[in-house]
């Protein structure tokens, strides 16, 4: 394996380390939006926060509106349990990013960008200012960009709130707005009508630092990768039970067999796939893949040993999400704090019959109900662990 260490973190090699952020724009410098949007639809770049939306499909959208100022947001609010792969690429690919946004504003017709920094991340703050003053200086950000008087863009860095839930886009939005954190309706959506009512492009972090690569080196290069669902490659942030953990780039379709044997966990017993709000993968499932067909994630992969009390895992991520609800709707609020409730009995009294299909029901609910994807998707990680695991629970007291 080509290894490579990025500030401490240990994994192969990223596409990232042989990209150059400025050929890539000033390849977009030259051309028009809508081949822009083409190049990149193309490529079948989606969005690496974790949903998938088609990346050029998003930017056609808020090109086709017609209201303005418009922006371009970039969601580096990287909260998820297990991720850390944003806070490398804005460590060490800072340019990527800032280019990407660009690109995207001249694809959009947006003009103003913000990044929207974990409040976790404020040391990050300073050097990102630094990156952005020397792009300035360079005619690679703000006015007349690369000398076009056509091709103007500007970033600016807005801290988060420190609250899991303004990881999700439009509560992110509401945040920017100097609000409480709290998802929107849909619809409209926000390339409709997003931050201050207007047209908003918002893209994660990693999103916005594959288009300049995909620029460069074009989108058959990109769409070579991965599966015909899910092309390119993506970057994985390991953590846990495993000896070289750290962030790993792969293309889609690689089975999570091949990842652990990469990161020396090959004896693990089971695998959070997706943060807390992903999907526990027992051993006897490592031959999955990890694509937006099968195993679909955000980036956090977390390896559980042998010893692992699977339920201990379900009753820590529970009460993640209880704590973190911003209880907007009641499926959420007092959905987690059932569930939650529910394991730390199980885990003393063991589980019955009807008790699984009581808390499965409740599941289900949360699911179908809840306003956003907190509340859509905190079940997940608690029913995957009671699929697989159920025998872990003591013998049920009488």
């Amino acid at each position: 394996m080509d290894v490579k260490t990025v500030h401490g973190f240990v994994g192969n090699k990223l596409s990232f380390a042989d990209a150059s952020a400025d050929a890539g724009l000033k390849l977009a410098e030259a051309m028009d939006a809508e081949a822009l949007i083409a190049k990149v639809s193309a490529s079948g770049l989606r969005g690496r926060g974790g949903a998938g939306f088609p990346t050029g499909m998003k930017w056609k959208f808020a090109r086709a509106e017609t209201r303005t100022p418009k922006y371009i947001i970039c969601n580096a609010d990287e909260g998820e349990p297990g991720t850390f792969k944003d806070r490398l690429i804005l460590t060490d690919f800072p340019d990527l990013v800032f280019a990407g946004m660009a690109v995207a504003g001249k694809a959009a017709g947006a003009e103003k960008g913000i990044l929207y920094l974990r409040a976790e991340y404020a040391w990050l703050r300073p050097h990102l200012e630094e990156v952005l003053e020397r792009r300035r200086k360079a005619g690679l950000l703000g006015a007349a960009i690369l000398g076009n008087k056509a091709f103007s863009f500007d970033v600016e860095i807005r801290m988060g709130s420190g609250a899991y839930i303004c990881g999700e886009e439009t509560a992110l939005i509401e945040s920017l707005e100097g609000k409480r954190g709290e998802a929107r309706n849909r619809m409209p959506f926000p390339v409709q009508a997003g931050y201050l009512g207007l047209p908003t492009v918002v893209n994660n972090v990693e999103t916005f630092a594959w288009v300049p690569c995909i620029l460069q080196m074009g989108p058959e290069w990109f769409s070579s990768m991965g599966t015909q669902k899910s092309p390119g490659a993506r970057l994985f942030s390991v953590s846990g039970d495993c000896t070289r953990p750290g962030v790993y780039e792969y293309p889609f379709g690689t089975a999570l067999r091949r990842l652990l044997a990469d990161v020396g966990g090959e004896n693990a017993k089971a695998v959070q796939v997706g943060g807390a709000s992903g999907v526990c993968v027992p051993s006897a499932q490592f031959d999955r893949k990890l694509a937006f067909e099968d195993l679909a994630t955000g980036g956090s992969i977390i390896v559980f040993g042998q010893e692992r009390d699977m339920f201990a895992v379900a009753e820590n991520f529970q009460h993640f999400f209880a704590e973190e609800s911003c209880g907007q709707c009641v499926p959420c609020r007092i959905g987690n704090v059932r569930l939650h409730e529910a394991i730390v009995r199980m885990r003393e009294d063991g589980l019955d019959v009807d008790t699984a299909r009581t808390l499965r029901q409740l599941a289900a609910t949360m699911q179908a109900a809840s306003k956003c994807g907190l509340g859509q998707s905190s079940p997940n990680a608690f029913l995957s662990i009671l699929d697989n695991f159920a025998g872990d629970l003591p013998p049920r007291k009488q």
